[in-house]
């Protein structure tokens, strides 16, 4: 997926996301490269974190036991 900077707010960066760039990102400056300026494009790449999924789960399945088992 592109996106384009817009301007920076402060400590963030405003990314505009989409085929029309009609989706606004509020992103932290110290995510994005050091040299990253307004106008430039970037490519963004989501990908799931297997590993962090399942601890996750764990955790929830734990917490769910006990309030199950708080009798």
């Amino acid at each position: 997926m592109q996106a384009v900077i817009d301007r920076f707010e402060g400590n963030y960066a405003v990314i505009l996301v989409g085929k029309d760039e009609d989706q606004q990102l509020d992103v932290p400056k110290k995510l994005l490269p050091n040299e990253a300026q307004e106008g430039d494009c970037l490519n963004l790449i989501f990908e799931i974190d297997k590993d962090s999924t399942e601890q996750r789960k764990k955790r929830v399945e734990k917490l769910l036991d006990k309030l199950k088992n708080k009798d």
